[in-house]
C-alpha cells in the first residue's frame, strides 16, 4: 500500500512539471527543446550521481547494436512526446499513452510468454474505454496521433531497455548514457534550431521549480518498487497518471466532457489492474 501511495504522489509531481511545460509552450515563451532540457536535466544528474556514489557503471560493447537502436528510437520518441505535450490536451495524452501496457503484453505473448484470460479481458477493457471516449468526443483529436505514436515507440524502447539490462549493461550505465545523449540532442536543438539558450530559463523561478520537481518522480519511482511488486507499481503508475491528467485538464486547462472521462477512467483503471494481476 505504501508503494502505491508513493506512486500516486510521484505522478502528481510529474503532472505538475508537464502542466508547467504545456502552459509555457502554449504561451510560446519557450521551445519544446528547452522544455526537454529543463525536464531531463535533473534526471541526468540523478543517474550520474548514482554512478559516482555506487559505481555501478557496467557497459558492454556487445550491447551496441541494441543500444544503438534504442538511442535512435529514444531520440524520435523524445521529439514526438514533446510535440504531443504541446499540442494534445492533458487528458488526451494521459489516456492514450496507456496503450503501451497492452502492447507490451502482446509483445511478451509473441515472445513466448503466456497471457491469462484475465489479462486478455484487461486489454479489452482498455481498448473499449478508449473507443468510448473517442466516439463520444471525450478527447480532442489535436495531438492524439502524436500521443499514440509515443505509446507505440515506448514499447520498442522498453523492450530494448529490458534486453540490454538483462544481457549486457547495468541499469545505471544504460540510463546514464541514454540521458546524456538525449540531453546533448536537446541542448543542440535548442541552441541551433530554436536559437535559444535553455539554461537561461533556469534563472526564472517557474522553470527552476519545474526542473526541481521533475527530479522527484525519478527518486520516488525508484523506491516505490521496494514496497510492492513491479506489476502493482506499474498498474498504480499508469492509473494515477491518467487520474492526474484528467484533474489538471479539468481544473487548470478547462477541458470538457468530464463525466465521459471519469467513466472511461474507471474502465481503464479496471483494465490496468487486470493486466497487472
Amino acid at each position: 500500500m505504501f508503494g502505491v501511495i508513493i506512486i500516486f504522489f510521484s505522478t502528481l509531481f510529474d503532472e505538475l512539471a508537464i502542466s508547467i511545460a504545456k502552459t509555457k509552450l502554449n504561451q510560446k515563451q519557450i521551445s519544446i527543446y528547452s522544455v526537454g532540457v529543463i525536464g531531463s536535466l535533473t534526471a541526468t544528474l540523478f543517474f550520474i550521481a548514482i554512478n559516482l556514489i555506487k559505481w555501478e557503471f557496467n557497459f558492454s560493447l556487445a550491447s551496441l547494436p541494441t543500444f544503438g537502436a534504442r538511442v535512435l528510437i529514444e531520440i524520435i520518441l523524445t521529439y514526438v512526446a514533446l510535440k504531443a505535450v504541446a499540442l494534445a490536451d492533458r487528458s488526451t495524452f494521459g489516456f492514450i499513452r496507456v496503450v503501451t501496457m497492452p502492447l507490451l503484453l502482446i509483445v511478451d505473448f509473441l515472445s513466448g510468454y503466456k497471457i491469462s484470460g484475465r489479462q486478455f479481458i484487461g486489454i479489452g477493457l482498455i481498448i473499449f474505454s478508449l473507443l468510448i471516449i473517442f466516439f463520444c468526443q471525450g478527447l480532442k483529436k489535436s495531438g492524439a496521433w502524436l500521443s499514440l505514436l509515443t505509446a507505440v515507440l515506448a514499447v520498442a524502447t522498453i523492450a530494448l531497455y529490458k534486453y540490454d539490462i538483462t544481457h549486457y549493461n547495468s541499469v545505471a550505465a544504460e540510463q546514464t548514457v541514454i540521458y546524456l545523449i538525449l540531453l546533448a540532442f536537446l541542448i543542440g536543438m535548442a541552441f541551433f534550431k530554436a536559437k535559444e539558450n535553455p539554461f537561461v530559463f533556469l534563472k526564472q523561478k517557474i522553470y527552476f521549480f519545474q526542473t526541481l520537481i521533475s527530479a522527484i518522480p525519478s527518486f520516488l519511482n525508484s523506491y516505490a518498487y521496494v514496497f510492492a511488486p513491479a506489476s502493482i507499481i506499474l498498474s498504480a503508475y499508469r492509473s494515477s497518471a491518467v487520474f492526474w491528467s484528467v484533474v489538471s485538464g479539468q481544473v487548470y486547462f478547462k477541458e470538457e466532457n468530464l463525466l465521459i472521462k471519469v467513466l472511461c477512467l474507471v474502465l481503464l483503471v479496471r483494465g490496468i489492474i487486470l493486466l497487472a494481476i
